[in-house]
């Protein structure tokens, strides 16, 4: 072994083999939801296809990225293979919560969209979508993430479908909904996702959501009836229970928020410091509910509004209601991951159950990575940030814990050298890339150790 491969080889925190058993105990989950060997061989090759490094996936290119002479295989396998896109899903979110679980998990409800062209996909039509920050002729999706100290990966994912569509039977027909497709808000899909996870038995502390989903009555009473607490953003008109009656967010605030009230505290860590604003508390005529007050810190007019209840026996403290209220970018992080990594957003299918079946199998991708990097996060604690602008840089700034995308990029070179190399060579290679992956990482890990430093300085 050269100096270089010794140099290689000593830098490994990853143990190349948890990728594979990681991919096989995902695979076993969904084996059984097929009848024949052909359907689970192609939904196998559809996993690495979304785990490679191809420019768009679909079914064209993951079926010449798995060396098939044509697509009809993963064409079937999306549209006409008998197997249950529904136990597929519910077989993700085993997988991933076994692995994640932890005190305090929380569900985070969010959508994201799609753009189309035309007016044939399913559910397609002119709306907004946050992905374009505009109306456009979109299809959007409501998801549910599953998010813990240990990782966070999304869970569960339904189409939704505007009004209008209810009023062409035959247009809904054609598109795999149904004639007797009926209307569901976004709130309303939420809340069927909400049952489901507690239906299975997950364990969770919280939810959170934004404005959508926090004006939801439903959703909110669901959470209470099972001591779930939550976090949900709210406009400035929600009203809130008072004394004298129901009074908007923003009055409130005005009213019972005294300058001495701010408490400036960080909601979460972000990619260049931490994620700091102003917060108040204002209790309300309904015991364990609260009105939670954010104020930027640029623009001390900018208010955001969360309404928040907490069960009995869990903390009402002011730091922990703004760590749930920070958890909700959790979802906006999988949308961008599960899109750039794992193609989320690719499909090209236009009828539901295509398109459907699609997502199941990028959150199964999603999840798969979200697995292995909490396997590297427990294994290698995240490096010590900053505490104050005048801390002094340490020795061994550390490394960064695994990210989904690097965890994406090393499967793919490990999956290609395990079948292109003998072993003895593969091993090398691996070591090699390894090597350049702490080597990443190390160096995020000074770099955000220095942004650290200069967002603490600007807040002093």
């Amino acid at each position: 072994m050269t100096q270089h491969e010794g140099q290689a080889a000593s830098a490994v925190s990853i143990d190349p083999r948890v990728f594979q058993e990681k991919f096989d105990e995902l695979a076993a989950e969904l084996a059984p939801l097929f009848a024949r060997r052909e359907p689970r061989a192609h939904a196998a090759d559809y996993l690495r296809g979304l785990l490679a490094d191809l420019p768009r996936k679909n079914c064209w290119t993951v079926a010449e990225h798995a060396g098939q002479p044509r697509a009809y295989g993963m064409q079937r396998l999306l549209y006409q293979a008998v197997w249950d896109e529904d136990a597929a899903r519910d077989a993700v979110r085993r997988f991933a919560v076994r692995h994640l679980a932890a005190p305090g998990a929380v569900l985070v409800f969010d959508e994201t969209g799609q753009e189309k062209k035309g007016a044939a996909t399913a559910g397609v039509g002119r709306q907004y979508t946050g992905t374009t920050g505009q109306v456009s002729n979109a299809v959007v999706a409501v998801y549910c993430t599953y998010a813990s100290t240990l990782g966070h990966c999304l869970i569960d994912g339904d189409l939704y479908v505007q009004e209008h569509w209810t009023k062409d039977p035959e247009r809904c027909e054609r598109a795999g909904l149904g004639r007797d497709f009926a209307f569901r808000t976004k709130t309303a899909i939420a809340l069927e996702q909400a049952r489901r996870a507690v239906a299975a038995g997950i364990a969770v502390d919280w939810a959170a959501g934004d404005e959508v989903y926090g004006r939801s009555t439903k959703l909110r009473q669901f959470f209470e009836e099972h001591t779930i607490g939550y976090v949900f953003a709210v406009g400035v008109n929600f009203q809130v229970l008072t004394g004298i009656g129901p009074v908007r967010a923003d009055l409130l605030a005005a009213k019972k928020v005294p300058p001495r009230a701010w408490n400036r505290i960080s909601c979460g860590q972000g990619a260049k410091g931490p994620r700091v604003y102003d917060w108040a508390l204002v209790a309300t005529a309904r015991p364990r509910h609260h009105l939670l007050v954010r104020r930027s810190l640029a623009d001390p007019t900018d208010l955001a509004f969360f309404y928040a209840y907490v069960p009995e026996g869990r903390s009402m403290a002011l730091a922990d209601l703004v760590k749930i209220a920070g958890i909700r970018w959790a979802v906006e992080e999988d949308f961008a991951n599960a899109k750039d990594a794992v193609g989320l957003d690719h499909t090209q299918a236009r009828r539901y159950r295509s398109w459907h079946r699609h997502i199941v199998l990028a959150m199964a991708a999603l999840a798969l990575l979200a697995v292995i990097a909490a396997v590297d996060r427990r294994d290698h604690p995240a490096p010590v940030l900053p505490a104050d602008a005048a801390a002094e840089p340490p020795e061994d700034f550390g490394q960064i814990a695994l990210t989904v995308t690097e965890a994406r990029r090393l499967f793919q070179l490990f999956t290609a050298l395990l079948q292109d190399m003998p072993a003895h060579l593969a091993a090398r290679r691996m070591a090699f890339h390894l090597h350049w992956s702490t080597w990443r990482r190390r160096h995020q890990a000074r770099s955000r150790w220095h942004h650290y430093k200069r967002r603490l300085a600007a807040l002093t």
